[in-house]
C-alpha cells in the first residue's frame, strides 16, 4: 500500500512568529472570521473564508489550496498548457500564513483578520510558481552573486467610479467627471482630497491599523485619478506584500462608501492610465551602492544601463495584462521608449532629484495591474545583470522623451509574450517553472481578445 502524502508539521517562517501570533490571539479572542488570501500569477486574489476560530488550525497546520490555481488565467480558468491541472492529479499544496500580514480588515462589519498565504510542496519546498517565491528566489540571488540586498519603495495609481448595478460594459464615468468644458484633471488639486475627506480619512486610518507604511495621497493627472505612495522597504518581499494589501485595502474602503476602486491600467483613451512606479536602490555592508562618493554614479549607470538591456524580454512582468500595452502611448505619462534620464517624467527609468543618501532608480513602466512581485523579480534582475557586466547607458534624455528617436517599447502584447519566452535571462530569474506558466496563460488570455469582435467593428463594417 501506497504512503500517504505526509503534512508539513512546522511552520517555515522563523520561530519568532509565534509570540506575535500569540499576543493577536490574546488581543482578539472573539474574531469573527479569517480571511486567507493567496495572490496568484497575475495577483488576481485566491482564498476562502474560515470562522475566527480557526486562526489557531492556520498557523499550526497551514491550508490546503490546489497547485493548479497558479495556472489560471485572468477570469479564473484553467488554462490546459501550464500543465498543472488534472494531467497532474489537480493535487494540493499546503499554504503557510506570512506572520507579518495577519492584521484586522477594518472596513468589514464583522471583526474580521486577514493573512496572506505562500504556497509549499509536501515536502516543505517552496511551490516555484508561486510568484511570492520568484522573488524571494531574485532576492537570495542578489545575496549569493553580488552581496548586496535591495530597498524598494512603490507608487500606485487608481481610479474612483460610483458604484454601477451593470456590468461596466459601457464606459464608466470617473469621479469629478464632467461633459462640459474641458476635462478637470485638476492635478494635485486639495479640493479632489477634501471632497472626498471620508474616504481619504478611511484609507489612512486603514492603512494604520494594518501596518501599511502609506505616507502621501494626490490627486493625479485625471478627474478621479489618485496617487498613494508607500514608504521604503528594506525588505523586498515586504514591499511587494504591502502592495498587494493596499490595493485590496483600497477596493474594500471604496466599496464600504458606495464607490468602486479600480486599478485598471489604461480605462480611457483620452485619459491618462494607472502606473505602478517602482523605487529602488541597492545596499551593501556598507550602505547604498548608488550614494558612495567615488562609485556611486558609476554603479548607477550600470544598474540602468541592465536595465534598459533587459527591459524588453522583461515587459511582459511589468505590462502583463492586454489592456495594459494600451497605456503605452506617446504624451500620457507612460513610458514609451527605452531611455533614461535626470528628474525626467517623460522616460522609463528616471533617477528623482536627491539626497546622495537616497540615490536610486524610479522604474516607471508597470502598470497598476500588474503583480508586483513579478514587476520586482524583473527590475530586479536588470539591475542584477547591469551590475555583473559594468556597462555604462547611454546619455541621459533630456526634454520630452516621447519627441527623441529611440527605440519603443512594443505596445503589442504578442511580441512581449514572444521576447519573454525566448529570453534565458528571464528563464532564470523567474525559473523555468514560472516561466512556462506565465508564457502559457498569456497566450491564452491574447487569444481569447482576438477571438472577441468590438463594437467598433460592429459600427464600422455591419
Amino acid at each position: 500500500m501506497n504512503e500517504l502524502p505526509h503534512q508539513i508539521l512546522e511552520h517555515p517562517a522563523e520561530p519568532g512568529w509565534k509570540v506575535d501570533f500569540d499576543a493577536f490571539l490574546e488581543t482578539h479572542p472573539d474574531l469573527d472570521t479569517l480571511e486567507v488570501v493567496l495572490p496568484d500569477t497575475n495577483g488576481v486574489l485566491r482564498g476562502k473564508w474560515l470562522p475566527g476560530k480557526a486562526l489557531k488550525k492556520v498557523f499550526e497546520q497551514g491550508v490546503a489550496f490546489p497547485y493548479s490555481l497558479f495556472g489560471l488565467d485572468v477570469w479564473g480558468r484553467e488554462v490546459e498548457s501550464t500543465g498543472m491541472h488534472l494531467e497532474t492529479g489537480d493535487k494540493d499544496g499546503v499554504c503557510w500564513p506570512i506572520p507579518e500580514s495577519l492584521k484586522l480588515v477594518p472596513w468589514t462589519e464583522r471583526k474580521t483578520a486577514q493573512v496572506l498565504l505562500s504556497m509549499y510542496d509536501r515536502d516543505g519546498q517552496p511551490f516555484p510558481a508561486d510568484p511570492r517565491h520568484v522573488l524571494e528566489n531574485m532576492v537570495e540571488r542578489l545575496k549569493s552573486e553580488f552581496g548586496v540586498t535591495a530597498t524598494c519603495a512603490f507608487e500606485l495609481e487608481f481610479y474612483l467610479f460610483e458604484e454601477s448595478e451593470g456590468d461596466w460594459t459601457e464606459q464608466p464615468r470617473p469621479l469629478f467627471s464632467t461633459h462640459l468644458g474641458p476635462a478637470r484633471q485638476n492635478m494635485y488639486a486639495l479640493s479632489d482630497l477634501e471632497a472626498l475627506l471620508p474616504v481619504v480619512d478611511d484609507l489612512r486610518k486603514a492603512c494604520e491599523a494594518q501596518g501599511i507604511p502609506a505616507d502621501a495621497a494626490v490627486s493625479e493627472a485625471a478627474p478621479g485619478q489618485f496617487e498613494l505612495n508607500l514608504h521604503h522597504r528594506q525588505n523586498p518581499l515586504l514591499a511587494a506584500d504591502d502592495v498587494v494589501l493596499l490595493k485590496r485595502l483600497v477596493a474594500g474602503v471604496a466599496r464600504k462608501h458606495e464607490l468602486k476602486a479600480s486599478f485598471m491600467a489604461k480605462p480611457f483613451v483620452e485619459w491618462p492610465g494607472n502606473g505602478m512606479h517602482v523605487h529602488v536602490s541597492m545596499e551593501d555592508e556598507k550602505g547604498n551602492l548608488f550614494a558612495d562618493p567615488d562609485k556611486g554614479p558609476e554603479r548607477l549607470g550600470y544598474a540602468i544601463n541592465g536595465l534598459m538591456k533587459t527591459m524588453p524580454e522583461a515587459l511582459l512582468l511589468f505590462i502583463s495584462t492586454f489592456n495594459g500595452f494600451r497605456r503605452m502611448q506617446p504624451g500620457s505619462y507612460a513610458p514609451a521608449s527605452i531611455c533614461w534620464g535626470y528628474d525626467n517624467r517623460s522616460v522609463a527609468l528616471r533617477v528623482p532629484a536627491s539626497s546622495p543618501e537616497a540615490a536610486r532608480v524610479e522604474h516607471r513602466i508597470a502598470g497598476a495591474d500588474a503583480n508586483p512581485y513579478l514587476v520586482l523579480t524583473g527590475i530586479l534582475a536588470g539591475m542584477l545583470e547591469g551590475l555583473v557586466q559594468k556597462k555604462e547607458p547611454p546619455a541621459p534624455v533630456t526634454g520630452n522623451a516621447y519627441e527623441k528617436r529611440k527605440k519603443r517599447l512594443t505596445p503589442w502584447m504578442d511580441e512581449a509574450i514572444d521576447a519573454f519566452e525566448a529570453s534565458k535571462l528571464m528563464k532564470r530569474a523567474v525559473g523555468p517553472e514560472m516561466h512556462k506558466v506565465l508564457t502559457e496563460i498569456k497566450r491564452e488570455e491574447l487569444n481569447e481578445f482576438g477571438r472577441e469582435i468590438s463594437s467598433l467593428e460592429r459600427q464600422t463594417y455591419l
